[in-house]
């Protein structure tokens, strides 16, 4: 990670970590550099071309016309999709071979924070490398790129940049989605919670145009209310929903829509670690699983593990982040990996999570096998984890703490072969993160507050 840049782009508290300077700039590099010698790519005369996304928080609209402004003063040329989801702009930066696609989220997060996600010409995560380059241009100007000037050249006349409307991409990627369907949904109530995020511009046409009868939660965004209580970090308005409306099935998204939680027709979470099962296992029923494995993260729960174990499929682990988990498929060859929090890459359809697209493979193995999700993710057995985090200045620091190293140790012996406990950085937030999993959940809360006490009075925290 770099000083701005982390595992998901540059993120922060709008105004405050992450300002409309930021972005401006962030536009006025990419404006020149995808036109410029430095890339590589760039023939004589060539216009850089930048796909633009954006979720619904109020401030992706600040961070929206600072980006833009910077690319066309650059001389670059924006496609604005407007407010749409992550893997809908990685669809479109590969198929319509732009030079780059911009993503303007913090996922997850409140809507006080933002983000600037920047995507490859095939839908993938920048490289590093390019994100050295404009951290160095964020610090130093053109001169520290070894140009001889102050700043980048502006573009003047005709050759200052145009901005496009481009709703035809996101109509494209939508007919994309309802396109991988083999089923048609119409005998199925479907709930669909859109977390008042990007999703509520997709997610209800796509399986309306699949058949089925979708009942919707959590789709009136007002730039305040993004993620808030809803969606798949909190789950349980959309279990009473299912429930109370006597749904099939239920699927929560996050705020820029690449994760999916589901909740089966008894109101059950389902989460990622279930999904992992029941779509490595179809994929296996019907030798489409390569390699036979599935990528999981060292969060994944030991239910998942002893579920693959009985079906005779294989697994590996990475370290937490969606980006490593591709990282891993792409160098191994595998075709499906994803975290419990409901990250899934189906690597066969796409470059990242795609929330919708995880929804719409889990409906076909239900319309499929005529079997309800409850039914389909049940050899999952999920062991009792407890998730803390705190709030730190230095992660590096508290994670090196001798203190915390010798609790953590301490923690791990008593837990023995019984559970495990992780703690570990955040990659998009100053918070250090505790996961412990055992066979009892006193147990587990026990020991998370235990981690989180000895965090708390840390020569790491205490030198702040």
């Amino acid at each position: 990670m770099g000083k701005y840049f982390g595992t998901d782009g540059f993120r922060g508290e709008a105004n405050v970590t992450l300002d409309s300077l930021h972005a401006y700039r962030i536009g006025r590099f990419l404006g020149w550099y995808y036109g410029s010698p430095l890339s590589g790519r760039a023939e004589p005369g060539h216009k850089t071309r930048v796909v633009i996304g954006k979720d619904t928080r109020r401030s992706s609209y600040m961070f929206e016309y600072a980006l833009v402004a910077g690319l066309t003063a650059s001389g670059g040329d924006a496609y604005m999709l407007h407010v749409t989801t992550t893997p809908s702009v990685c669809f479109v930066a590969a198929r319509d071979e732009f030079d780059c696609g911009v993503m303007i989220s913090a996922s997850h997060n409140p809507y006080t924070d933002n983000g600037i996600k920047l995507i490859n010409r095939s839908g993938e995560k920048i490289d590093d490398e390019t994100i050295d380059v404009i951290e160095r241009y964020l610090d130093g100007g053109a001169r520290a790129l070894g140009l001889d000037m102050d700043d980048l050249p502006v573009a003047t006349g005709a050759d200052i940049g145009q901005i496009v409307d481009y709703a035809a991409g996101r109509n494209r990627y939508v007919g994309y989605l309802i396109s991988l369907a083999s089923y048609s949904y119409r005998r199925y109530r479907v709930g669909l919670d859109c977390a008042n995020g990007a999703s509520w511009t997709v997610a209800k046409a796509v399986f309306e145009a699949l058949g089925a009868k979708t009942y919707v939660i959590n789709a009136n965004p007002d730039g305040l209310n993004i993620n808030l209580n809803a969606g798949s970090t909190h789950i349980d308005s959309l279990k009473k929903f299912v429930v109370d409306e006597r749904l099939d099935v239920g699927f929560a998204f996050d705020g820029d829509a690449d994760r999916c939680i589901a909740v089966d027709e008894n109101g059950c979470e389902i989460n990622g670690d279930h999904i992992l099962y029941v779509l490595g296992k179809a994929m296996k029923d019907h030798d489409a699983l390569p390699n036979n494995t599935v990528v999981t993260t060292v969060m994944s729960n030991m239910g998942l593990y002893k579920a693959l174990d009985e079906a005779g499929i294989d697994y590996v682990q990475t370290t937490v982040g969606d980006r490593f988990i591709y990282e891993n498929m792409v160098k191994n060859g595998h075709g499906i990996g994803g975290e419990q929090s409901g990250h899934v890459i189906l690597r066969k359809y796409a470059t990242t999570g795609d929330g919708i697209l995880t929804a719409i493979m889990i409906m076909e193995q239900i319309v499929g096998s005529k079997l309800p999700l409850s039914q389909l993710a049940s050899p999952v057995v999920m062991y009792p984890q407890a998730y803390k985090s705190i709030r730190v200045t230095d992660k590096d620091a508290v994670m090196h703490d001798p203190d915390v190293v010798a609790k953590l140790d301490e923690l791990k012996a008593r837990l023995g072969s019984d559970g495990r406990i992780l703690l570990r950085k955040s990659g998009t937030e100053p918070v250090i993160r505790v996961m412990v999993e055992a066979s009892a959940k006193s147990v587990t809360e026990t020991l998370a507050n235990e981690m989180l006490e000895c965090i708390r009075g840390c020569a790491a925290m205490k030198a702040i």
